[in-house]
């Protein structure tokens, strides 16, 4: 982290980067100039080279670890509390409502289109965020084990894993065509499958088969 090694140096970089952010949701990675995240800022060329001495790229890279976090971020607290089957729920319609007011333009993609996905920076801001989202469906997964709601059988790093693929073809599909429904059909088939790993005596008793 150049030129911030104090708690105000930190503060400062921490400042621009999130102006960056802000300045390269509304305006695209492809038109927006240091100019104007400078102005955004309030800082000034020989300040911005200062945290950031590697220049657009670099900063870019930390925009980029910016908007991860912030995909994370935008799940909680539901991401972090998966220990019931409403709280499931309300992770879903979290995420879903989260991807449809993000609408086709990906920030974060738009971010890796610009520095090269596969420079290594760019390819471990990735895998660090699907390492700690899987990270986390996974705890919920257990938690839900540990309340006797899912079989202690169940390989939940696998599951984990399955549904965080699901999510994130429902997102591509959803970015290309402007349409959600993958997205729901993945989240709700992944959830569906978890409650039918229920044990029996807990497992939800269809409709058709209570009226019987």
């Amino acid at each position: 982290m150049p030129g911030a090694a104090t708690v105000k140096g930190r503060a400062t970089r921490a400042r621009i980067v999130e102006g960056a952010a802000g300045v390269l949701r509304e305006q695209g990675v492809a038109s927006t100039t240091l100019d104007d995240i400078r102005d955004r800022t309030g800082t000034s060329k020989s300040q911005l080279f200062h945290y950031f001495p590697a220049g657009k790229d670099e900063l870019l890279l930390a925009v980029a670890q910016f908007e991860a976090d912030r995909v994370l971020a935008d799940q909680q607290p539901h991401l972090g509390r998966l220990d019931s089957w409403e709280s499931w729920q309300r992770w879903r319609d979290v995420v879903v409502e989260r991807y449809e007011r993000q609408g086709d333009h990906c920030p974060l993609g738009s971010l890796f289109l610009q520095v090269g996905r596969d420079r290594p920076g760019a390819r471990a801001i990735v895998t660090e965020l699907m390492r700690q989202w899987q990270g986390q469906l996974a705890r919920g997964m257990r938690a839900l084990q540990t309340n006797g709601l899912v079989s202690p059988a169940l390989d939940v790093d696998r599951e984990a894993a399955a549904l965080l693929a699901g999510v994130q073809g429902g997102v591509a599909i959803m970015m290309s065509t402007g349409d959600s429904a993958h997205l729901k059909a993945a989240l709700d088939t992944g959830i569906d499958h978890l409650r039918a790993a229920a044990p029996a005596a807990v497992r939800p008793v269809p409709p058709e088969e209570a009226r019987s």
